[in-house]
């Protein structure tokens, strides 16, 4: 049946609550169901944002506020210049200097304004402008109806660094988010390089042990990703779409993802989450079409090595020529012991490729040497085209709509897509911003480093002093320098698509994708242990192998795959080790240091195991620390293949490689130094998960389960062992979770959960309350039509109305035609000004 607008919005309450507005009055209704999920309803995208702005300034102010005063350059002001803060998105964590110097050399160039300047498509579409400016109205009027004295959330109650926000504020935020995986994994590294001083080293190449810890940190940055699923009509108990979105994003810091519903009876009704800051939803549905992301393994940047003019370490030679380097001179405040300002000046260097750098990932891999130095070239330096791609995406109804968005703008920076629709129409695509290097370019500009690097990660170092080293320009594409449509990955099914962070090659296994460039993924190579689970879930859900009635896809069934929280590590080897474990002389295994330990005790505890990572999944940490060990010395998330005794095979990518290989002394090593690790912290062998995985929340130590991706568990919480807490304080992993599946009707069926809460301001109700649910895998029924939301036990009604307050000026596509015109009208005042003093002048002179 056809999909349109719910004739229920017929219904809903007037806007502003029916009082006459001015003409430049943003006004919205914020509609609060359970869980203080905010529906915002506007007659305009101005007054979306600024409905947004509001709701999301009062859960989450203190948060974004702090994001703020990173992208303005001026943490060295207010927290000092020797501290750090964490892009828990990237897991760097930056010096406080160095990262205001990074952003005043991007604030300082104008890049953003100048970006936001464009037209369409290279700068946003005058709906998102107007989002974009209720946004920060909604905000400021928040922070004016409060005052930053009386802020409920005592981590910014009164602080100086929080203040009004301004609409370039806005879009350096939205800058700084599609820099998350190139420039900005680089933010140390680029903001202290600084010209080498004698005595330095020379550049003699990256050795394996550097290229396996650059791998280990890549794989750890993807590590963070999500897994997705578009379960298409041949695959769902309905023949409607179905898609999983399960995003394992940070539960602290500004990359979280917050809930909303945006609506404008007749032009736009959507609902997901977005990062902090950003009034658009990334990951949602419409009234027919749902999408999810997940981080891709596409690079979005490449290192280009110069070659340095001896003698001038800022000239580097191109095409046998030598070209100077430029330079920006830039002065910051840094707060001093005593509490006083003290100006601090650097001069950071860069090329016509992008700035100089000399570490990423908080690696120090890339020195700048008098005859070697590195420049970074970023492809999302001038993307502001993922704006209009996800404004346009939360109006789309179909796959196709969305791969046609996707086509014209590749404007999505740094993950997959995966959606369905509800006819039952499946979709995957990389189709992004990744930089034109082919196979054969990297093979013919690849330097030495580069070429070891390409080999075992995929990431060229080019060589700089070459323009036929430049990136290449494919005819469709949007942005030079970027591959074309044709050259990405995509695919469109009626039975499923998934990932889970791998690339794109087994996105599904009956149609493997293939023949793209090194650059953007892999392909015919082992697949990590929670991609091929999430392949199992599906296939195991088709045949009927899985326990559950039927041979097709629920809204239940994904509800309780996703937190199932099956450890697929534990399926492939658990018997094998319990095996070992029992024929042991003595029941003594080796540690990796000190004497032999008795292991006898947990022969009986690993058999009895239930292959989970649920909280009453007793020997579960048992069991875990034992892979952690076993993986702590290899790169994650693929494990060493020599424990392994049946090897990786394209003919079985799903199922291999497996079968423990006992005779590796790693494995009894593992055994014994897991086996120490709980005696010693006074954990039980047989310990759950319960009481030793938790997020504390104010003083409540709330129980979380799951386990870490990189053991081949779905639902991945991904934290650390911590002595004698064993998991405590969850930092990320499963954050919000969405299953939305059509069913030919108006209104769609949507679970979600928002795993760590709505607010992070621990006086709200809001701040622990969806944390209990995951804990219990409690869902929240969606309220997305009228009829639900008007039906919520909890709703609650504000409306806001505002007129627009002035703003620091932001230049827009009519910029200069402003400047002329105050400009003439300034110089006609002083004209006018100085013909009446002239005039005054002479009247004294003839008197």
């Amino acid at each position: 049946m056809a999909i349109g607008v719910s004739p229920l919005l017929a219904t809903v309450p007037p806007l502003g609550g029916g009082a006459a507005l001015a003409d430049d009055a943003y006004s919205a209704t914020v509609r609060r169901t359970s869980h203080g999920i905010p529906h915002i309803l506007a007659s305009n995208y101005g007054g979306i944002g600024f409905g947004y702005g509001y709701a999301f300034a009062q859960d989450n102010l203190c948060v974004i506020a702090d994001q703020y005063v990173t992208v303005s350059a001026e943490r060295s002001r207010y927290f000092g210049p020797d501290a750090t803060w964490n892009f828990r998105a990237n897991g760097t964590v930056n010096n406080n200097l160095n990262s205001d110097f990074f952003f005043q050399q991007i604030n300082d160039s104008h890049v953003v304004e100048d970006l936001y300047a464009k037209p369409p498509p290279d700068g946003p579409v005058d709906g998102a402008r107007e989002a974009i400016r209720g946004y920060v109205a909604g905000y400021n009027k928040y922070l004016a109806d409060v005052g930053v004295a009386n802020i409920s959330d005592p981590h910014c109650q009164g602080a100086d660094w929080v203040r009004p926000i301004t609409e370039l504020d806005a879009v350096r935020r939205f800058y700084q988010l599609a820099l998350l995986a190139s420039g900005a994994v680089a933010i140390d590294g680029i903001g202290s390089a600084q010209p080498p001083t004698p005595p330095v080293p020379f550049f003699d190449g990256l050795s394996q042990a550097q290229l396996l810890q650059l791998k280990e940190r890549f794989d750890q940055m993807h590590e963070i990703g999500s897994n997705a699923y578009g379960l298409g009509r041949d695959a769902t108990d309905n023949g409607h779409g179905m898609v999983l979105g399960n995003p394992h994003f940070p539960w602290e810091g500004s990359e979280r993802l917050y809930q909303a519903q945006l609506t404008i009876p007749g032009v736009l009704d959507v609902e997901g989450s977005s990062l902090f800051g950003v009034p658009i939803v990334l990951i949602g549905h419409t009234i027919s079409l749902a999408w999810s992301h997940t981080v891709s393994t596409a690079y979005r940047f490449t290192p280009y090595q110069l070659t340095i003019v001896p003698g001038s370490p800022t000239t580097y030679m191109y095409d046998g020529q030598p070209r100077a380097m430029t330079s920006r001179t830039m002065t910051v405040q840094a707060k001093q012991a005593d509490g006083s300002l003290q100006p601090v000046s650097r001069t950071l260097w860069s090329t016509h490729y992008g700035p100089i750098l000399t570490s990423v990932l908080n690696l120090p891999l890339f020195p700048w040497t008098p005859v070697t130095a590195f420049a970074m070239r970023d492809v999302n330096a001038a993307n502001f085209r993922y704006i209009n791609h996800f404004f346009a995406v939360n109006k789309a109804h179909t796959v196709g709509e969305l791969y046609q968005i996707q086509a014209d703008l590749h404007g999505i920076p740094w993950v997959n897509t995966i959606a369905a629709d509800n006819a039952g129409d499946a979709y995957y695509g990389d189709v992004s911003n990744v930089p034109n290097v082919s196979n054969a370019k990297a093979q013919a500009c690849n330097t030495p480093a580069g070429a070891a690097a390409f080999a075992l990660l995929g990431l060229p170092i080019l060589d700089g002093s070459k323009s036929s080293c430049e990136w290449d320009v494919d005819a469709d594409s949007p942005q030079p320098g970027t591959f074309g449509t044709s050259h990405l990955p995509h695919l469109f099914r009626t039975d499923y698509v998934t990932n889970s962070n791998d690339s794109f090659w087994l996105t599904n296994p009956e149609e493997p994708l293939a023949g793209f460039a090194r650059i953007i993924g892999d392909e015919e190579t082992a697949r990590s242990l929670r991609t091929r689970l999430g392949l199992i879930q599906v296939q195991q859900r088709l045949d009927g192998s899985d326990g559950r009635p039927g041979t097709r896809w629920s809204t239940a069934d994904l509800q309780e795959t996703v937190f199932g929280n099956r450890q697929y590590t534990g399926e492939l080897a658990r018997d094998d080790l319990a095996t070992m474990c029992e024929t042991l002389p003595g029941g003594m295994a080796p540690t990796s240091s000190g004497p032999p330990i008795n292991v006898s005790a947990a022969c009986p505890v690993l058999r009895a195991w239930d292959l989970h990572d649920n909280l009453d999944s007793n020997g579960a940490i048992l069991f875990r620390r034992w892979f952690e060990h076993v993986r702590g010395t290899v790169p994650s998330p693929a494990p060493n293949p020599t424990i392994w005794s049946t090897p990786f095979s394209t003919a079985d990518p799903v199922n291999t490689p497996r079968d423990l290989n006992t005779s590796n002394p790693l494995i009894k090593s593992a055994l014994g130094d897991a086996v120490k690790d709980l005696t010693t912290a006074g954990i039980p062998l047989d310990a759950p998960l319960l009481g030793y995985q938790f997020k504390t929340k104010n003083g409540e130590d709330i129980p979380i389960h799951g386990g870490p991706g990189s053991d081949g568990v779905f639902n991945a919480i991904n934290v650390g062992w911590s002595s004698p807490e064993a998991y405590n304080d969850v930092p990320h992993g499963s954050s919000f979770v969405m299953v939305a599946h059509f069913n030919g009707t108006v209104c769609p069926d949507v679970k979600t959960i928002t795993t760590y809460s709505q607010s992070t301001d621990p006086t709200s109700p809001y701040f622990a309350d969806q944390t209990r649910m995951f804990s219990n895998k409690e869902w929240v029924d969606e309220a997305y039509c009228e009829a639900d939301i008007a039906a919520d036990p909890n709703l609650t009604t504000q409306a806001l109305v505002d007129s627009p307050r002035p703003q620091a000026f932001l230049p827009n596509s009519s910029w200069t035609a402003s400047i002329v015109t105050w400009l003439g009208i300034l110089l006609g005042l002083c004209l006018v000004v100085g013909r009446i003093v002239l005039r005054a002048r002479r009247g004294k002179v003839a008197a």
